[in-house]
């Protein structure tokens, strides 16, 4: 979208408010500086110009119509302007306060007048709106745009990213009834790492000691838990294992992984153009990655058929692959692999199906949500093999609540469960010699 065009978005006035509701005076005097803002810019050079300069420019341009308005503003009153006309211009409006705190998770517009946000684990309104449903449809415009994807009434749904990664869901009428509705799964610009998630007790150092020896020795790892659980901010962390002269090629719907070694090939699905044709599909990208020498496929999350290809990358010669699905518990996501396989149409016998899985799967951890906002890993479970016509597993370590604190806090420990998996060879042969007792339940 052109500097021009979203000019002249705007000149009908900005009705976002932030904390408060602004007077009928301010808005109609913010109105006045857009319609002065677009006489007065030279659009032209603008748009070939540095954007921090950019900004500047406009910054200065908006303080002396100000000057020219003579009217009576305090000095925040008169910041507050110049920033809201230039987060309409140059960011996401309204939403640009709440993308610049941290500590917020996740954003949640419901139509342009219920803004709600997550912050710590805990659901909170937020006075903060749109001037009208056109205008939240702008900032949606905006968002898709930048990755070439759109969201109209031929294609109400749309996943896009912003540009720290941050996930972004929009669904619009005639699906949603009352009006637009936005949601961002915030991931910061410094991505979590797995020093964080001990601090925030996520799990402990005895089990991350489990878990690198396991990345590093190339054990296929399929991390499930249900929305918003952390499934993706754990899986970044575990990549952080991988030796740097691996190369890893990420298949995304919509990419959110930030892995940071040098060697990595970045793959995205791409949906349907305006006529229905063009879509490029997770299987599509995953057939092809094989042929692209990788030493490692990670996929975002496995949500359909390509389910089939991963299982069968994993078992010829794959290994050291990484996906996260949404599922309740260690045999609640095997049920569900039985499910995509089952989308493929393969014509294939239920042993068949699960031999698959458990020949290809060697690790499965489960990450939840708990009530006080907190994400922990509850269960690590080996996968080792068939009887009969069952998957077999074992649990290697679980989380075992013991209560609730004075504020609300779950309160539990990390336990292991005495077995010692048997991927503890495969791990000495690799050399990693963990502590003899580090599976035994003192430890």
């Amino acid at each position: 979208m052109s500097l021009k065009t979203r000019l002249q978005e705007q000149h009908n006035g900005t009705a976002a408010r932030t904390g408060v509701q602004e007077s009928n005076e301010l808005q109609e005097m913010k109105a006045r500086v857009h319609r002065k803002l677009i006489n007065k810019l030279d659009l032209t050079k603008l748009e070939n110009a540095d954007p921090i300069d950019v900004q500047d420019d406009v910054k200065k341009v908006i303080g002396r119509i100000l000057d020219e308005e003579n009217v009576p503003l305090s000095g925040s009153e008169r910041e507050n302007v110049q920033t809201d006309v230039l987060n309409e211009l140059f960011g996401l409006g309204p939403l640009e306060p709440l993308l610049s705190d941290k500590t917020v998770s996740d954003i949640l517009v419901n139509g342009c007048s219920n803004v709600y946000i997550e912050r710590r684990g805990k659901l909170e309104r937020v006075e903060i709106s749109f001037r009208d449903d056109s205008h939240l449809m702008q900032i949606i415009d905006r968002i898709v745009s930048r990755i070439g994807r759109r969201v109209d009434e031929s294609s109400p749904m749309v996943d896009a990213r912003l540009q720290d990664g941050s996930r972004v869901n929009a669904i619009i009428p005639p699906l949603a009834l009352d009006g637009p509705v936005l949601s961002i799964r915030r991931f910061g610009t410094d991505p979590l790492t797995i020093k964080n998630l001990v601090d925030f007790k996520t799990l402990t150092p005895q089990l991350v000691q489990v878990l690198e020896a396991c990345v590093k020795a190339r054990l296929n790892v399929l991390i499930s838990g249900g929305t918003g659980a952390g499934k993706t901010t754990l899986l970044n962390c575990l990549s952080g294992f991988i030796p740097n002269d691996e190369r890893l090629v990420t298949i995304e719907d919509s990419a959110e992984l930030l892995l940071q070694q040098p060697h990595v090939v970045r793959l995205e699905t791409r949906p349907p153009n305006i006529e229905g044709r063009g879509e490029v599909t997770q299987r599509n990208l995953l057939r092809n990655s094989l042929r692209m020498r990788p030493d490692r496929i990670i996929v975002g999350e496995v949500r359909g058929d390509e389910a089939v290809d991963m299982l069968q990358a994993m078992n010829t010669g794959h290994d050291g692959g990484m996906t996260t699905i949404h599922a309740n518990s260690p045999r609640d996501a095997l049920a569900r692999l039985e499910t995509m396989i089952a989308m493929a149409n393969l014509r294939i016998s239920d042993k068949a199906m699960r031999q698959q899985v458990s020949s290809a799967i060697n690790l499965i951890i489960q990450i939840t949500r708990m009530g006080d906002g907190s994400r922990k890993i509850v269960s690590v479970s080996e996968i080792i093999g068939m009887e009969g016509e069952v998957i077999t597993m074992q649990e290697i370590f679980r989380y075992i609540r013991t209560g609730v604190g004075p504020h609300g806090e779950v309160l539990g420990q990390y336990r292991p469960t005495g077995i010692r998996p048997r991927f503890s060879e495969r791990l000495e042969q690799y050399g990693f010699k963990l502590p003899p007792n580090v599976f035994e339940p003192g430890f």
